[in-house]
């Protein structure tokens, strides 16, 4: 798959998992394995990014006995997975045309 359109889904899947309930990173790499693969080390670049752009809010809170960073989507957040789902219905527009080699 493209690096940048893995990229852009990644995000998407990340926001998706956290529109259900606030989240923490093991959990979120562990709600997103079953679609895509995900590492620490792809998903909290990805939390950062989502974090500057105001789509996702992070919060701290101790979990037994040491800090552990929550995060949420914000209206941003789900603005952005309604972008995308927009994006992908014509994106299977373009698809069909595609398979149908133009035919109507």
């Amino acid at each position: 798959m493209d690096t940048q359109l893995k990229k852009g889904l990644l995000d998407v899947c990340v926001l998706s998992v956290l529109r259900k309930e606030e989240s923490y990173g093991y959990k979120i790499i562990a709600d997103v394995a079953p679609y895509m693969a995900i590492s620490e080390s792809t998903l909290y670049p990805i939390l950062k990014r989502l974090e500057a752009a105001g789509a996702v809010t992070a919060r701290s809170r101790e979990y037994n006995g040491r800090l552990r960073k929550y995060y949420s989507i914000t209206p941003a957040g789900v603005r952005k997975i309604e972008d995308f789902l927009n994006d992908m219905r014509e994106m299977e527009r373009i698809c069909k045309l595609i398979r149908d080699g133009g035919k109507q």
